[in-house]
């Protein structure tokens, strides 16, 4: 031991050096550990240390410690190095996830994970999946024993917040060390994609009312329009209050009594959505933006269309350039919805016009066009005329989605020159925006203006009205 008095004893510059070599390695060490193994020491670690400093301070003033101070630098030296290399031994824990089949933007979704030690010693382990700024979870971070040789199994609730592919990257792990001196970090388990589509649980709402045969319930007026329709159904007898115009004469004379004609709606016409991707459609309504609210409302009016037996496509413009040629069938709802998910708003303003040109281009035949948008009165010029087009060949509607916070500052009370002033631009603003509305429906264009809550069934009403024209 003479030689760690002669250490402690040295002076100058060898004093320096050996003081940097005790206070200062240790901290460069912890940091290539973790640069390069993803290991850092721990509180029990970190406690030890101060414990050791204030020691050495002791000894500084009574020499008679200095042989403990070494000798505790000693075992403590030992301990760490062996927990070390125990814990770069050992086996990380496995990760494997169980994803749902598909989220639904803002609601929770169950995430199994399940964690498998592989080591023949227990560990403490702290688990957080590799989820993205747009991912939620207030289950995680999940702490507990992994037994050993063993598995874990955790569930937890993911909510999505933004429609689309997303990826789940590989778990964050950490572990403790077998004497609590180091921990571990590793990535575990593999990346996993997943589909976010639209909320459609109010479609689904509405789809069991329809079932229940009460579409009032839903806000969707269901008119019987007998005698308007133009599709042949059947033959049957003669009813009181039936037109001449419905009387078969060449069945009434094989049966010498009077028989009628029944006719049902129209089916087998096409429904092209065409909606705007534009920039103006990222404003925030509540807490999702202007654009998924619109998305609701072409699921709803999808499946109302469908079950109507027509054909719905969907055509999108403003950055977006996608087109879903008309599919029939209630069953072709999945179609719709594996097209729309992954729609996004760009940056790019509307081009109506470039719309109208790729829309009668792609459609030929004679269809019920709505255009899904949110139109200012600065629109006119550009919105008019490509509608004006569409309208000569297509029974066109135009679904304008009102935004919420110019509604809500027209309720509110004017205590101030600055609320007169708020009050007086937005009512210009819906001046404006009502003359170009007004405007449309002169050249034949169908409009529907609402809020995004009353949007949908506004919408769903429009298209059973203008169907007729088709």
């Amino acid at each position: 031991m003479q030689s760690f008095y002669q250490l402690a004893n040295l002076g100058g510059f060898s004093q320096f050096i050996i003081g940097i070599l005790l206070y200062v390695g240790p901290f460069l060490l912890i940091v290539w550990l973790w640069k390069r193994l993803k290991v850092k020491p721990n509180g029990l670690t970190i406690y030890c240390g101060f414990i050791w400093l204030a020691l050495g301070v002791i000894a500084s003033v009574l020499p008679d410690l200095t042989n403990i101070w070494w000798w505790s630098l000693i075992a403590w030296a030992v301990l760490l190095l062996v927990d070390f290399l125990v814990l770069v031994s050992t086996k990380s824990p496995q990760v494997s996830r169980t994803l749902p089949g598909r989220f639904a933007i803002e609601i929770e979704s169950e995430v199994v994970l399940k964690l498998t030690n592989c080591s023949q010693l227990p560990l403490t382990v702290s688990v957080y999946d590799g989820l993205a700024e747009e991912h939620e979870s207030d289950g995680l971070p999940w702490q507990g024993e992994l037994p050993a040789n063993g598995f874990t199994e955790i569930t937890y609730p993911l909510k999505m917040r933004q429609r689309g592919r997303t990826t789940v990257e590989a778990a964050h792990i950490q572990y403790a060390s077998f004497l609590k001196f180091w921990t571990r970090q590793v990535r575990a388990g593999e990346s996993e994609e997943t589909k976010v589509y639209p909320n459609y649980e109010p479609v689904i709402q509405f789809a069991l009312l329809a079932m229940e045969s009460s579409p009032e319930q839903m806000g969707i007026v269901m008119k019987n329009r007998a005698g308007m329709s133009k599709d042949f159904h059947q033959l049957r007898d003669y009813q009181l209050g039936d037109t001449l115009s419905k009387v078969d004469w060449k069945a009434t004379s094989r049966k010498l009594h009077l028989i009628s004609r029944d006719y049902q709606e129209q089916r087998d016409q096409n429904v092209i959505l065409a909606v705007d991707c534009g920039q103006r459609m990222r404003a925030m309504d509540g807490d999702i933006p202007q654009f998924d609210h619109c998305l609701n409302a072409m699921l709803l009016l999808a499946y109302v269309a469908l079950k109507q037996g027509d054909n719905v496509g969907i055509l999108s413009f403003g950055g977006q350039e996608r087109w879903l040629p008309p599919v029939k069938g209630i069953n072709s709802m999945t179609t719709i919805l594996n097209h729309l998910y992954d729609y996004q708003t760009s940056t790019s303003p509307s081009d109506y016009a470039e719309a109208a040109e790729r829309l009668l281009v792609r459609q030929q035949r004679r269809s019920l066009v709505v255009f899904l948008s949110n139109v200012r009165g600065e629109d006119g010029v550009d919105l008019i005329e490509p509608l004006r087009l569409v309208r000569k060949r297509h029974v066109t509607i135009l679904a304008n989605l009102q935004e919420k916070e110019v509604m809500d500052r027209m309720e509110e009370p004017v205590e101030s020159l600055d609320d007169a002033l708020a009050l007086g631009a937005s009512q210009i603003y819906l001046d404006e925006r009502n003359a170009v509305l007004n405007e449309l429906r002169s050249h034949g264009v169908h409009s529907v203006d609402a809020t995004a809550e009353d949007l949908p069934v506004a919408l769903a009403n429009a298209y059973l009205v203008a169907r007729e024209g088709v």
